[in-house]
């Protein structure tokens, strides 16, 4: 570990400051453009992760935050995403120097981060219960109460977005949040947390802890029982531990996990608009994407021409400085990652596929890499590689593929191509996954469910999904019929 005073430091914020760890002891988080470290960070354990835990429990159970209503929770959260938006830059480039994403990438998913904050905010406004009249003299009413402490884990793929899809609606049902940020992209939370105490949030209400996970900040923060709920976004067998630690104390969890994403294109498809979403869902964000579909299906009568189409586009991609406002494609975000990556790229040809474009760059970049006439039992085909690698293949008939698409251990999501409506809801309806998108690939409505099934998580969120896991749902039954 390289000591310097001259890199920013990120402390964790705990009860409305900025601290460091008790130790003094940091880490360096490391630019995957120039492998360098461009920034220093508190490093916690589980003294830090005890304190941010006591401090969410004493302004939940003593605070104003959970009595303060709707209409000033909306308030506060509206001054924080204005201040978000107001530092756009500040946050992009914080996401853009931990991941290697472009800087254009992270800026929209400013732009969405905020946006999360305003949609819970109204939404919990306007959300309404349930009134149950009853036939006995005596009438039931839902209530909807904030749950109470709320820890969210969060990855390292979309680091400020996903925070704020886990922070934003706790908050808005008048929880209080302990957020520990991935350990490879930390600095934008401190941001985003530093911003939230200008906007007025009370302090306690929104604490972050920088760890690691196993016997660190993390496992610290899913085993104690002063916790009320769990929402975690990462890989699965981190999740099965989370789920296992919850269980302990029965603490609700959210779990959204991996995927090995189906994509079929069948030949009556609009190609253009297929080819170009099919790049953006295996190469955006080079691969890092739990959606991304990474398992591509192309009916056989437009196979070649759609590979040879897909090529080019893989092909024109622009990569390079994340920072530089033309990088499409950027590297992936560790050196640990990459070397996971280049393991599958290395193997390809003898577990028998053959690279159709792509393969290993230089530095930690991988190229966008497409693979035909890989077999279906390949590791490639099965496992979640989280990287810009995908396998095309092609099919014959509606049944055979949709058997194919859910041949897999997973069940995120799903893309499917077809100018045939009646051909878009048979296949949706068949395919078990959470979301399916129809000629189009990451267009999000926050009031739809977002979860999967098998491996790729338990639960869902968004909309009236998060007011229920963020929320103790109550029955209040009167009586109105003294007789």
């Amino acid at each position: 570990m390289t000591e310097s005073t001259e890199l920013p430091f990120f402390g964790h914020i705990i009860d409305g400051k900025e601290v460091e760890s008790d130790n003094a002891e940091r880490f360096d988080t490391v630019n995957p453009w120039t492998r360098e470290p461009w920034a220093r960070v508190a490093l916690g354990g589980r003294p830090e992760a005890e304190l941010a835990i006591a401090a969410a429990r004493r302004a939940f159970d003593e605070g104003p935050w959970p009595k303060l209503g709707f209409t000033e929770r909306e308030r506060l959260l509206g001054r924080l995403a204005d201040l978000m938006e107001e530092h756009a830059d500040e946050l992009g480039q914080a996401d853009s120097r931990d991941m290697g994403k472009p800087l254009a990438q992270c800026r929209n998913d400013v732009a969405r981060a905020a946006w999360n904050f305003r949609f819970f905010a109204q939404h919990a406004k306007v959300s309404t219960a349930e009134t149950l009249p009853m036939d006995s003299g005596h009438h039931a009413y839902t209530r909807f109460e904030p749950a109470g402490v709320v820890v969210a884990i969060a990855p390292w793929n979309f680091p400020l977005m996903l925070e704020t899809w886990k922070v934003a609606p706790a908050l808005a049902w008048g929880n209080t949040v302990v957020l520990k940020p991935a350990e490879d992209t930390p600095t934008s939370a401190t941001i985003m947390a530093r911003l939230a105490l200008e906007a007025g949030l009370p302090p306690g209400v929104f604490n972050v802890v920088h760890g690691y996970g196993p016997n660190s900040a993390g496992s610290a923060l899913t085993e104690d029982p002063r916790v009320n709920r769990i929402t975690f976004t990462g890989e699965s067998g981190t999740g099965k531990i989370i789920g296992k630690a919850a269980m302990d104390n029965l603490i609700p969890v959210s779990l959204e996990l991996g995927g090995k994403n189906p994509n079929i294109v069948f030949a009556d498809a609009d190609l253009d608009n297929a080819v170009s979403w099919s790049i953006q869902s295996i190469f955006r964000n080079a691969g890092q994407v739990c959606l991304s579909g990474s398992r591509l299906y192309v009916q056989r009568e437009i196979h070649d021409e759609f590979v040879t189409r897909f090529v080019a586009a893989a092909e024109a991609m622009r990569f390079g400085d994340p920072l530089d406002p033309e990088t499409e494609f950027g590297p992936l975000a560790s050196q640990e990652h990459f070397e996971k990556v280049r393991g599958y790229v290395e193997t390809i040809e003898s577990e028998g596929g053959t690279i159709a474009t792509g393969g290993l760059g230089d530095g930690w970049f991988v190229k966008p890499t497409i693979v035909v006439g890989m077999p279906r039992d390949a590791k490639h085909v099965q496992e979640e590689i989280f990287g810009p690698v995908v396998v095309v293949e092609p099919f014959d008939t509606e049944d055979e593929v949709v058997a194919l698409a859910n041949n897999s251990e997973y069940g995120l999501d799903a893309q499917l191509f077809t100018e045939n409506v009646h051909r878009a809801h048979r296949v949706a309806a068949q395919l078990q996954v959470g979301t399916v998108w129809v000629n189009c690939y990451f267009v999000r409505d926050l009031r739809a469910p977002f979860g999967g099934t098998k491996r790729s998580g338990i639960g869902r969120e968004g909309g009236n999904f998060s007011r229920e896991f963020f929320t103790e749902p109550k029955a209040v039954i009167l009586q109105i019929d003294e007789q």
